[in-house]
Order: C-alpha cells, then structure tokens, then sequence
C-alpha cells in the first residue's frame, strides 16, 4: 500500500503498541501531525514545553516498562528535547525521540530552524538516525524500537526531514521484532565463581540498582536475600526493586543513606552489587568504598564492569535470569549474628527529623502513611528528593520515578503526568523543591487541560535548599544566589493554571491537605513551607569514606568546631 513517510510513521507506532505520545508541533512536522489527526487511538498530551514533553515520556516508560514517545519540530523544538533525553539515557530509560528536520535539500545550510540534532544527541542517545530516504523510514524506526528496550534499555533518536514525511512509498505492515532476555554473556565459570564467593562469606551485604527494576527481578531478588540471609540496602534507582518494610531492608546507601546501610557496606565481607553502576553519590570515596569486602557485580551490560569500581567476580547478564541461576543452585545460608549487628545498626542511627515543626520529613512520611505505599512517588532534584528517598517505605517496582544520574532539576512534574497518563489506576505524587518547580511549573497547565489528577507537592523553603546546605557546611554560609525571597506565590500560580491551590503554615494542616487532594478528581498543588534551613542528614563530605557518615550531631566534629 503506497503511503506517505507521516503515515509510515503513525502505522509503525501503531505496529510497536504506542497508545500515548508527547509532543509540540512546529512547521518542520506539520506532515506528522495531520497524519495523527486522523488516528485518534493514538493520544497526543499536548504539554507546556518539549522539555515536558520528554520528561512526560520518560515518566511514562518507567512507570509501565513500555517505550515513551515524544515528538518536537526542528530546531528549538528539537533542542528542547535534549534534557529529556539525556535524563533517560543516564538513568537507562526506554524512550524514542522523533524529530523533523528541514527538508534534505536544505540541510547543511543553516535553514530556518535547522540544527544538527542527530550530532547533539550522539552522545546522550543509545542511537539515532536521520532518515534521508523514505524507504528506510519504516525499518528505521523498528530499529529504534527494538534498540531502546533491548539489553540495558535506553533512549533512541530519530530524525525526518519535512520532504521526507510527505514523500511517498510502498508500506508494508510488520509485527514487533521480538526482545529477549540477554543470556549469552552468562558463563558458567562466573556463576561458579559467584557461588564460591556467596559460599565462603560471613558478612555479606546486597545493594540493589536501578537494573534490577528494569529487570523486573523482584520476586527473583527477595528469593536470593532470604537465600544469602543477608541485609539489602538501594540507590535511587533501585528503590521499590525490594520491599521496603522488610526485616532485612536497611534504607539507601550512598551520600545521604542510612548509617545502617552506609556502616554495613563498610564492615560487610562480600558486597553483591545488583544491577548498580557505583555512581560517585553512592561509593564515596573509591579507594575507601566497601574496602574490606570482596565485590561482586551482577550487571546487564559489560561495560559497567570495573569502570567505577573493580570487582572480584562479575555476572553479565540479564539480572532476572542471573538470579534464576544462583537461587537454583544456591543453599540456605545463616548469618545469624551478622543480621543481629546490622539490627543493632538499625536501633543505633535511626532517621530522626525535629518533629516539634513542620518539615520536609513530616510531609513526606505523611504521603507514605496515607497512600500505604500504593501511590506513584515521582521527584525533582535536591532535599526533596533525599528526603523521599529516605522516608518512604517503596514496596513494589516502578513506583519511584527521580532523575538519578543526571539530576534535572524540572523533572518530576512531566514525569507524574506521563506517569498518570501510562498508569491511570495509580495516585501519583511528585515531590519538588520550590526551586525545581519554578523551573517547568509551566506544566500545570497541561495538567489542567487534560484534567490529570497529579498531586504536585512542594517542599517550599524559599532558598535552593541543597545546594544553600553545601553553602552551609562546606561554603562559609555565603549563601550565593540561592535565597528565593520573591513574592512568587505558588497557590495562585496554581489557580491561575486551572488547578486547585493549597497552603500549608503548619503541622496540623498537613493531613487534611493531603486527604482533600487525594480526594480530588484533577489536579492539586499543595505548597507547604518549611524553614529554610532544614537540612538532609545523615550526610558522607563529598569524596568522603561513607563509613564517615555523619548527623546533625556530628556537625562540630566533622567541620573541626
């Protein structure tokens, strides 16, 4: 059947189960965009801002495990996207990013709104394309597809030239190429090696990443802690990966992680890293991470192996299947006094926050207490985010959605929103800073226009918190640029949107706050003040030992007062 490239495109999305794009059109994809005219099964969320529009797909993709889709025009359009994308591929997100470009004659020239996208995103994308001729178009972005959920997922670009889009060709349909799970890395010496190691050890210790999410390892993962009979502590991406209310869960680890978890990878003798790329906010210090402790790494993609931290045996492979293996070859392990000490840990350095006042901790513990765990927890970058990590018992997989490796500020309400969109039985959440939410506020409005039913709360202190707690403790206390003390008032910026308004001054207005929200059929902003000074603890300096971690009771030894 001879079609034009637009509708090559709207079939092969429709080919590949797209229900749901994002997108902000412009001249160079007008062709796209009337072809999505006529296929209303496919739903376009017009957003604020390309930006949110990818941040929507990338919020999407980790909340359903399906590929996001989002679109832009040349140029701007397509520069937009370019956070978004980059948050993605940091954080191994599935995404495909569809540009048009100006026509193929036209490139090269400096056109109107014409940018080299494909040059900008090589290094941020798993791969991208430019589609010169339009009888590539069709497997080009089954290709796409196929690449951005294939092994260690990650986001694909590519872009059309606007002749492409209304040149005309032979289209035949084609099922999904199939996607499997990556075992042919898996080698049997390195299962045996594992096990050897798993074997010997007295004290050992699991940290769990964000590929055991992607994974979907789960059941796998809780089978192999209560194998090893051993703690299990996460970074950011792994949370939910294993529950949270376990007796064997210790908290995050890393720059702001529990002192259970952050001692315990300290004193452990063999750290089995699931599905973790050693991010500096995690070790520390490298030379002085897990130091006394043999390493191993089970890892999808090779690469991560030793480029971080050098470890003694590592299992490439898919980590579901890794699991599967050793769970079926592996005996009952007792590590009886090991699991005492770590509980002692827990009891010793408990989370603690001033309780006397409203704060950060108060909100966020509230949220978890009033949506039992069931809700959708996206964030933005800062205290915020630290302290969602810290205070909410994650329960299941693909239920915390935070910019992890790049930190993007503005990411979490495009997340939310994509994330409703993709799960509408969910109550979703996003946690921003007041700094983090100026920055794509804009989104309420596309909120408003599709009446999505986010909570959008913010933690606001009037100051770039985490950044004025570096300038606390490390900085002097001159405080740079990071005081907010305008007259922006969030509640009417709300109504102004078309979205309902709440304040909260105190304690006692949290609860009903949270309840009248979550009752609510549309969107909600909740602006809650806490004092600017409150800070994130405990806390490892950077590069530091994070056996050096230290609370707000330690702040004279550690900054030499």
């Amino acid at each position: 059947m001879q079609l034009n490239g637009s509708e090559i495109l709207i079939e092969c999305l429709k080919e590949q189960g797209v229900d749901t794009v994002f997108g902000y059109p412009g001249g160079a994809i007008l062709n796209v965009y009337d072809a999505l005219y006529k296929h209303p099964e496919i739903r376009h969320i017009l957003t604020s801002h390309e930006q949110g529009a990818s941040h929507a797909a990338d919020g999407y993709a980790r909340a359903t495990g399906k590929v996001g889709v989002c679109l832009a025009t040349s140029g701007p359009g397509a520069t937009n996207l370019v956070t978004g994308i980059a948050t993605a591929y940091m954080d191994s997100v599935p995404m495909v990013a569809i540009t048009c470009n100006v026509g193929v004659a036209a490139l090269g020239k400096d056109s109107f709104q014409e940018i080299d996208i494909l040059g900008v995103t090589m290094p941020i994308t798993k791969h991208n394309y430019i589609v010169k001729d339009v009888r590539n178009l069709a497997d080009t972005v089954r290709n796409a597809f196929r690449i951005a959920k294939t092994g260690r997922p990650g986001p694909v670009l590519i872009d059309i030239p606007k002749d492409v889009t209304a040149a005309v060709t032979e289209y035949e349909a084609a099922d999904p190429m199939p996607v499997y799970r990556s075992t042919r890395d898996i080698r049997e010496e390195d299962i045996n090696a594992a096990l050897k190691l798993i074997e010997d050890c007295k004290k050992p210790f699991i940290m769990v990443g964000g590929g055991a999410v992607i994974s979907e390892a789960s059941d796998e993962l809780a089978e192999f802690a209560a194998l090893m009979d051993s703690p299990v502590c996460d970074t950011l991406m792994g949370k939910g990966a294993f529950d949270g209310e376990s007796l064997n869960y210790t908290g995050p680890v890393g720059m702001h992680g529990t002192k259970a978890s952050d001692f315990g990878v300290a004193k452990c003798d063999l750290l089995v890293a699931v599905g973790c790329r050693f991010s500096d906010r995690v070790t520390g210090n490298v030379k002085t991470f897990a130091e006394g402790a043999k390493i191993l790494q089970i890892d999808v993609d090779p690469a991560e192996v030793n480029k971080n931290v050098k470890v003694d045996v590592a299992v490439t492979g898919d980590i579901k299947k890794v699991l599967e293996i050793l769970n079926d070859r592996m005996e009952q392990a007792d590590h009886y006094a090991w699991m005492c000490q770590i509980n002692r840990l827990k009891e010793q350095y408990p989370l603690t926050y001033n309780k006397d006042v409203l704060t950060g901790p108060y909100v966020i513990e509230k949220i978890n207490e009033l949506t039992k765990g069931g809700a959708i927890i996206t964030t933005d970058v800062g205290q915020h985010q630290m302290w969602a990590a810290q205070y909410i018992k994650y329960k299941y997989p693909r239920t915390f959605l935070t910019s992890g490796g790049l930190g993007t500020m503005g990411y979490g309400l495009g997340a939310a929103i994509g994330a409703q969109v993709g799960v509408p039985s969910k109550q979703v959440i996003n946690i921003a800073g007041d700094g983090c939410f100026r920055m794509n506020m804009n989104e309420l409005a596309t909120a408003s226009r599709y009446n999505i039913p986010i909570i959008q709360v913010c933690i606001n202190n009037h100051v770039l918190g985490m950044v004025r707690q570096w300038q606390t403790l490390f900085y002097g206390e001159r405080y740079s640029h990071t005081v907010l003390d305008d007259a922006v008032d969030f509640v009417k910026v709300a109504e102004a949107l078309g979205v309902k308004g709440i304040r909260v001054t105190k304690k006692e207005e949290v609860e009903p706050a949270l309840k009248e929200a979550l009752a609510y059929n549309g969107p909600v902003v909740i602006d809650c003040y806490i004092d600017q000074d409150d800070k994130v603890f405990p806390m490892v300096s950077p590069g530091g030992n994070i056996a050096d971690a230290f609370s707000e009771e330690d702040l004279d030894k550690v900054l030499g007062k």
